[in-house]
């Protein structure tokens, strides 16, 4: 595994005699290094389905977070957006203006207008900045809740490990955070 043995919580393994097979918990506050664990020891035993409970209050706090981010950068992107539109009818406006003073010989009003649009243009190429940079914060907000979700999926084997996958997404699509929390820690949307 790419994990560092020096920076890894301490991890407790127990294992328990169950209905004919064992049941296996797994203590670490890391989730990643759990499901790397997960992982490994089916591999080993050659388990090919395995549902699993989890409990990270920590990272799910953070997880949490991280989507009310993910949250504001998607308002801000469509407020932004909605700006943008009203800023390209402006710009529109004042270019049909400027033209208009110039078939009629009114040169002071187009170069009016035309100073107008300079102003315009120079705060559209700032707010332009702004949607990129609240764009590049979202994609890196976006890529860090696949990152939360395949360690979920970690966790478990087999088709309960492509479930978490598919389930987390439409929890995402429709934005209903407490059914993704539930499908972390249990692995199912009930």
């Amino acid at each position: 595994s790419g994990l560092d043995p020096t920076s890894v919580d301490p991890v407790w393994i127990e294992a328990t005699p169950a209905d004919g097979g064992c049941t296996v918990k797994i203590s670490t506050t890391n989730m990643g290094f759990a499901g790397e664990v997960v992982q490994d020891l089916c591999k080993s035993l050659g388990v090919t389905e395995l549902e699993s409970a989890a409990d990270f209050p920590d990272e799910i706090e953070a997880f949490r977070l991280l989507l009310e981010s993910v949250n504001e950068y998607n308002m801000l992107r469509l407020k932004m957006t909605a700006e943008m539109a009203d800023a390209s009818n402006r710009v529109k406006s004042l270019v049909i203006k400027a033209e208009d003073a110039r078939l009629l010989g009114a040169m002071r009003l187009m170069r009016q207008h035309y100073a107008d649009l300079y102003t315009l243009n120079g705060e559209l190429v700032r707010e332009y900045v702004k949607r990129a940079n609240n764009h590049e914060a979202l994609l890196a907000a976006l890529k860090e809740v696949n990152h939360m979700i395949q360690k979920a999926s970690n966790l478990r084997v087999g088709g309960p490990r492509k479930r978490v996958v598919a389930d987390s997404r439409a929890a995402i699509k429709v934005n209903n955070t407490q059914t993704l929390f539930q499908i972390i820690a249990t692995g199912n949307d009930h």
